[in-house]
């Protein structure tokens, strides 16, 4: 198993990516390792690591949960980049 790699892409809001990216440089991590220790304590505990619950969760949060769980909030293709700044900038 060990060099056996690959990549994923995941669609994440750009503030919790900014500020996760902070957050983990701090502790001298990058995004890929933070994340490759959450998928391996997630193999580890058989589950999720940590307590998940709707207590106090944010509404915004919520939606856009739902939303990618749906599919729904799905942008391009683009041609462009003019069209891709077009429609990042309408959701602003």
């Amino acid at each position: 198993m060990a060099g056996a790699t690959t990549s994923m892409s995941i669609r994440m809001d750009r503030t919790v990516k900014e500020q996760s990216q902070q957050l983990f440089k701090s502790l001298g991590l990058d995004m890929t390792t933070a994340i490759n220790i959450f998928l391996w304590q997630s193999l580890i505990h058989k589950g999720i690591p940590f307590e998940v619950t709707f207590n106090g969760a944010d509404s915004t949060f919520m939606q856009r949960l739902a939303e990618a769980d749906a599919d729904t909030d799905i942008h391009g293709p683009f041609y462009s980049v003019k069209d891709l700044m077009k429609d990042r900038n309408a959701d602003d």
